[in-house]
């Protein structure tokens, strides 16, 4: 029941919400991606995916100084059908879809130092 819970509760915040959504649009993501779109400081996306992290939503791949970020690959079967209930549902959400429209416009121009 705890891990249950835990997982459900990872989703009810608006910026877990839409990390996940924009790692399942995009597959992975360093912080200074999300940083960007969600206009949210290092400190603050750091810790939301630390929280996604320990709730088991997302996997961390190092690359030198950088961390990656992408939905976990050994999802529980519960993460596994509420990712697809939000791939049918909140993934056609106004919000959601200007967070990729986001996302497109920085990757396009990307600054040179974060890689």
């Amino acid at each position: 029941m705890k891990h249950l819970a835990q997982t459900i509760k990872a989703l009810s915040d608006p910026i877990r919400l839409r990390i996940i959504l924009l790692l399942q649009a995009e597959g992975e993501l360093c912080v200074c991606d999300l940083m960007a779109v969600l206009n949210a400081p290092q400190s603050t996306v750091s810790r939301h995916l630390a929280y996604l992290k320990r709730s088991c939503w997302v996997d961390i791949r190092r690359e030198g100084v950088w961390m990656y970020y992408s939905l976990s690959q050994e999802s529980c079967d519960i993460c596994k059908e509420m990712l697809q209930t939000l791939k049918q549902h909140a993934g056609n959400l106004p919000e959601a879809a200007s967070d990729r429209t986001a996302l497109a416009a920085f990757l396009k121009d990307k600054p040179s130092g974060c890689i």
